[in-house]
């Protein structure tokens, strides 16, 4: 039987913040996790260079592959062989590709309530069952070692995410070794979402490979490198498991764009640029939690990192979609809603992208601040 899969509601939101900017409004895109910054200046002009020397074809960049490397090395600490290392186009391919080589249909992978919406639809595609684990303030949002021990029966593996998306929480190390305690007792593998690595507000974010080698580790061009569009990603396996990563990205995806493989060869190399942007959304963050509580949005998820603010909005609203929907059409300000991340508890929140620039930061409070201010408060 074919699967059945929920649809990207954020998506939805969008469509009506493009049609209402085709018909001459002002809109503020915070709906989607993607920066609004390009390439690095010398990742695009190594790709014109590329353009213009290289026919390109179905091609792995050894020089990438020793970059990515290199990178584990020197901020974690950890030594990886290129060999390990699978391109991929963007950090999804490499979600299905750690899930298909890992599990059997029928298998109980265990993922965080909020996350990320693809975890749940992924899952499920591949004949696969997702065990929701709640979440809330009182976790912090993000899974323990606690909840994985009391599993009961234990589940095949679990999705890790740090930082976060919807909330941007971050997992101590002690507690992702505590949780690789666990997973090693009961023969949990683990998945573990990095795409947000190197954006964070003064937390470290330690990667699983710190703690668990054995782990398989999804990461991706799309977020510290603003290279969403270019469809670039990275997926780490132990070493028992090349050769069944590489037949699936072989059968399933060949390989990444070639001209994404150089750009985001010289990316790596770019730090000062990209850092730059790293403070923009430290500024962007500081406006909107000065800003948010005196909306009335004052229970937000703690963002340690990645570029989200999580709201809850159970004062003004039990239907999240059509609160965002109104506000789009009311203020031109897009924001996601929480039902995406999260299908029991998420009518009551919002999530909103601070990857945007800081004046389109400022307006976007200037415009909320009258909107929110006139709706009635319930209860």
């Amino acid at each position: 039987m074919t699967a059945q899969i929920e649809p990207f509601h954020a998506i939805a939101v969008s469509g009506l913040a493009h049609r209402l900017k085709a018909e001459g409004r002002s809109i503020i895109h915070m709906e989607f996790g993607q920066p609004s910054t390009g390439a690095p200046a010398a990742a695009i002009a190594k790709a014109h260079e590329v353009l213009d020397s290289d026919p390109m074809g179905y091609w792995e960049s050894p020089l990438l592959k020793q970059r990515i490397a290199r990178h584990y090395a020197q901020r974690h600490g950890v030594e990886i062989s290129p060999a390990q290392i699978i391109l991929t186009c963007g950090a999804s391919p490499g979600l299905v590709l750690a899930l298909n080589m890992s599990f059997d249909p029928g298998a109980r992978v265990a993922i965080a309530r909020p996350g990320y919406v693809a975890y749940r639809g992924n899952l499920r595609a591949l004949h696969m069952e997702p065990i929701e684990l709640p979440c809330g303030e009182a976790e912090r949002y993000q899974l323990s070692a606690a909840a994985l021990a009391a599993l009961d029966p234990a589940p095949d593996g679990v999705i890790l995410a740090s930082p976060a998306n919807p909330t941007g929480t971050i997992i101590p190390r002690d507690e992702l070794e505590a949780i690789a305690r666990v997973c090693r007792e009961r023969g949990i593998t683990v998945i573990s979402d990095e795409i947000y690595h190197g954006i964070s507000y003064g937390q470290p974010t330690p990667s699983m490979l710190e703690v668990m080698p054995e782990a398989l580790v999804v990461n991706s061009f799309s977020k510290y490198f603003s290279m969403a569009g270019w469809r670039l990603g990275w997926l780490i396996v132990p070493p028992s498991g090349i050769d069944a990563a590489r037949a699936r990205m072989g059968n399933l995806f060949l390989t990444p764009p070639s001209l994404a493989q150089h750009a985001g060869a010289e990316a790596m190399l770019c730090t000062e640029e990209l850092e730059a942007n790293i403070a923009t959304y430290a500024r962007n963050r500081e406006l909107l939690l000065a800003a948010l509580p005196g909306m009335g949005l004052g229970k937000i998820a703690p963002p340690d990192g990645a570029f989200y603010i999580y709201a809850d909005v159970s004062d003004f609203t039990d239907d999240a979609l059509d609160f965002c929907q109104q506000l789009l059409r009311d203020t031109g300000v897009a924001t996601a809603p929480g039902i995406d991340f999260d299908p029991v508890d998420g009518h009551r929140f919002m999530r909103i992208s601070f990857a945007v620039s800081t004046p389109e930061v400022e307006e976007a409070i200037r415009r909320m601040g009258p909107w929110f201010g006139a709706r009635s408060r319930r209860g």
